[in-house]
């Protein structure tokens, strides 16, 4: 019984040890942060939550359930050969672009002024990146060092497969500045960023960044990183404004009145990034279905949608382009307007002119 008691203690020791030192899992907000958290309308019982509660139906039926649905798994699950993938134009001069990477990772140049989302740029979303299958693209378009200087780096949440380790520690030199939800900013310190260069902002917070405007806006989700600190930071949207263009950048969402609050508050948009994809019914208040994302780009008054959070990594049990094959269905249901350019291809914003937009159904064939 004793030796049992050591053993437990011992396991206990070694996994509060190995969660301490090892990086990639980031860092808690100090009880500094957490004082300031408390003023958030956002923060209650010593941690962020949702204004709409975020219901998913894990009971032990439900789980066991997923379970034989992962383990059963569809032959289409992941394509059967690498995506295609265009070499990517990074001239900050000119009109507006945005490229995407492929899940949420997108490269947006506003107003010469270049911006990166959610860069995750790993093989897997993982705090052990070695373990689990590559990305569906084998790699990004494009060597890291090849990236021009990056005004700022906007995060929407820390999820592996938004804010990546690996990732950051490659970009952080050439990054002016980070514009991250509340309590982020402790991972991105751990890391090495100095914190003069990060912004953490709430809900509604507005913010002016070398003639941009931007806004923290609400998202219906949730954060952590390891076992014991989901809600430890907040997650968001982003509203992004230049004398140019305007974009919306979804985050990670279940669908709620808060897409028609920020449509009514900051739209119309000239593009929106919505998240579409990693869904089930099971956990529908914390992602968007697909026709629930041309539902939100109309809330917020987009002109053209780019579906986002799909093509790179398989986290759900649908088919892995069934997110977009079901958007494009509701999307020209609604007479949305949307784009699905190829992983790597720099698309020009031009209005709602979606004639003048490269429109492939490449993921058809793939």
């Amino acid at each position: 019984m004793l030796l049992t008691i050591v053993i437990i203690v011992i396991l206990i020791g070694v996994y509060v040890l190995f969660m301490k030192v090892y990086p990639v899992f980031g860092r808690r907000p100090s009880e500094g942060d957490i004082r300031r958290f408390s003023q958030s309308p956002q923060y209650a019982q010593n941690k962020f939550e949702n204004p709409v509660p975020a219901m998913m139906n894990m009971s032990f039926r439900t789980t066991l359930g997923i379970l034989r649905d992962m383990i059963k798994g569809s032959p289409n699950r992941r394509p059967k050969s690498p995506l295609p993938m265009e070499r990517p134009q990074f001239n900050v001069n000119g009109d507006t672009s945005v490229t995407w990477f492929g899940h949420s990772a997108s490269l947006l140049i506003i107003d010469g002024k270049a911006l990166l989302l959610d860069p995750m740029f790993g093989r897997t979303p993982s705090p052990f990146p070695w373990i689990g299958k590559n990305r569906y693209s084998g790699g990004i378009p494009f060597e890291i060092a090849e990236l021009p200087q990056i005004d700022a780096v906007i995060l929407s949440h820390d999820h592996y497969d938004h804010l990546d380790y690996g990732s950051i520690m490659k970009i952080k030199h050439k990054v002016k500045r980070f514009f991250v939800p509340l309590g982020v900013g402790a991972h991105l310190i751990r890391w090495g960023v100095p914190a003069a260069k990060i912004e953490e902002h709430d809900w509604w917070e507005e913010i002016s960044f070398e003639g941009l405007d931007l806004a923290c806006t609400p998202a219906n989700h949730f954060s952590g990183r390891s076992t014991n600190d989901r809600g430890a930071t907040l997650w968001c949207s982003w509203v992004i404004k230049g004398e140019s263009s305007s974009i919306f950048f979804s985050g990670d969402s279940g669908y709620t009145p808060h897409f028609k609050q920020i449509g009514d508050k900051y739209g119309p948009f000239d593009l929106t990034l919505m998240e579409c994809g990693q869904y089930d019914e099971r956990w529908a208040d914390i992602h968007l279905m697909p026709e629930e994302t041309v539902q939100a780009h109309l809330d917020v008054k987009g002109k053209v949608m780019m579906p986002i959070h799909w093509g790179a990594f398989t986290l759900a049990i649908h088919d892995w382009n069934d997110p977009v094959a079901r958007a494009a269905k509701a999307s020209e249901t609604k007479g949305v307007k949307m784009v699905t350019p190829p992983i790597g291809q720099t698309i020009i914003i031009k209005g709602s002119d979606v004639q003048s937009y490269p429109k492939t159904n490449w993921w058809v064939q793939a």
